[in-house]
């Protein structure tokens, strides 16, 4: 009777702590929609395809004046046009974003190509772009590095020559800065 009680009680963490392991994905685009009451989100990726995300009291929203967490809905009312990095669990119609990064309107590049060198110290990754030039961008911090396994801290990650990949970044004070890279 003990070993089955204690059998149960293990199940049942392992089902609590279930969602806590859901594989964490991230995308980028431009906000095309967000619906207060259905405490939904719309955008619109680079692709040209529009992602809905589910977003809750949990849903932490990242700003250039700091970090909130439920306050989506109010943060992003009017900001249609805003460019967001949106990090999220689920697939399809049952995507549940988990943060909302705000860079603003008009301010995020893209550039796709093959990394041909990562220097992990002093986080610069270049890529040879689909042209043929080449360009070095410092990898932020607190960058989103969206992988086939799930979201990596950008100072986890490790990028691999030969991989490709989609960066989108911003420019300051001359610097291309990447704030998301998305394996291809």
């Amino acid at each position: 009777m003990r070993t089955l009680f204690v059998t149960f009680v293990v199940v049942m963490v392992l089902a609590a702590a279930l969602p806590a392991l859901a594989l964490e994905h991230a995308t980028e685009g431009i906000i095309t929609r967000v619906d207060s009451t259905a405490k939904k989100i719309a955008v619109k990726t680079a692709d040209g395809t529009e992602e809905v995300f589910h977003f809750t009291e949990q849903t932490a929203m990242h700003a250039a004046k700091g970090a909130k967490t439920g306050a989506v809905d109010s943060y992003l009312a009017g900001k249609e046009g805003t460019h967001v990095v949106v990090r999220y669990t689920g697939e399809g119609a049952d995507k549940t974003a988990t943060s909302v990064d705000d860079f603003g309107k008009n301010t995020v590049k893209v550039s796709k190509g093959t990394i041909t060198k990562f220097d992990k110290a002093a986080r610069t990754l270049t890529v040879k772009a689909e042209d043929g030039s080449e360009q070095t961008y410092h990898v932020a911090k607190d960058a989103t590095i969206d992988t086939a396994h799930g979201v990596v801290k950008s100072t986890e990650y490790n990028a691999k020559r030969g991989e490709n990949a989609s960066v989108h970044y911003t420019e300051k004070a001359g610097h291309k800065v990447v704030h998301f890279i998305k394996g291809l």
